[in-house]
């Protein structure tokens, strides 16, 4: 099985944005953490960041065809990005929203998400394990 993990703007600057909503681990702790649940499943995961919607969009195009499901923290695209929900639905692929704090908790304009509507799946507020979980979810529900 092969799994896409995206990242949108920000999650790079994890440990130093906002730890008190984010924690102190660093996005290269969250890389290794994956890697970690990857290798003792025995899945293939690419792990996948930008700051940009539009490439974000080309590396789900990207991944038609080629990957079984995508485990995705869209971020601030989260609440403003019909783009990111048209991909997904254009691909097909099986897609898990994850974030690591929890929206609903938040501001008022964070408690939208509009790739939501194309995800088989969201979680919320889990931290780093919420990527644990989003891969779980993906390999159990796997044709």
């Amino acid at each position: 099985m092969r799994i896409l993990v995206i990242n949108g703007p920000n999650i790079n600057m994890l440990g130093i944005r906002e730890p008190e909503i984010y924690g102190k681990e660093t996005y290269n702790d969250l890389i290794e953490l994956i890697k970690g649940k990857a290798k003792s499943m025995e899945i293939e995961v690419e792990i996948y960041q930008s700051n940009h919607e539009g490439d974000l969009v080309d590396k789900i195009q990207c991944s038609y065809n080629k990957v079984d499901g995508i485990v995705i923290n869209p971020a601030a695209y989260t609440h403003t990005s019909v783009a990111l929900l048209d991909v997904v639905k254009a691909v097909g692929i099986p897609t898990v929203e994850v974030h690591i704090s929890n929206p609903d908790t938040r501001e008022e304009f964070r408690k939208i998400s509009y790739i939501g509507k194309a995800c088989i799946q969201t979680i919320k507020g889990r931290g780093f394990k919420g990527y644990i979980d989003a891969i779980e979810y993906l390999v159990k529900h796997h044709n």
